[in-house]
């Protein structure tokens, strides 16, 4: 029951993030990765489990958060380079680590949810 509400959540929250980027510089990229974890997360509600598929895009996920997080003005540099400042004090992204490093932990979360359904399965 827990992972039922738990997979609830997720997807709602997921489409919600889709929707929000909806109006991004790269939407062609992040509403089908969110999509896809809402699908994913919704399937389970259901009773419908998929772990390739789970699988496949947890490394995806991870490929490209390893990205963002050893590419220029990434999550490595907003750590080392710019000592953490906030990343959450406004919604417009005006410095050049915001985008990236709330990408970075967009992923880690769609991964957890994955992780939790694969696990789960």
């Amino acid at each position: 029951m827990i992972l039922i509400i738990l997979n609830v959540i997720f997807c709602l929250a997921f489409l919600v993030f889709a929707y929000l980027n909806l109006n991004d510089i790269d939407p062609w990229l992040w509403v089908p990765i969110y999509l896809s974890a809402a699908i994913c997360c919704g399937l389970v509600v259901f009773g419908m489990y998929y772990p390739t598929i789970y699988l496949l895009l947890i490394v995806f996920y991870l490929i490209y958060a390893a990205i963002l997080f050893f590419g220029n003005d990434g999550v490595y540099d907003w750590i080392i380079k710019y000592k953490r400042p906030s990343i959450v004090e406004t919604m417009q992204a005006d410095k050049p680590y915001i985008e990236k490093t709330r990408e970075f932990f967009g992923l880690l979360i769609i991964t957890g949810a994955l992780l939790i359904n694969y696990f789960m399965a």
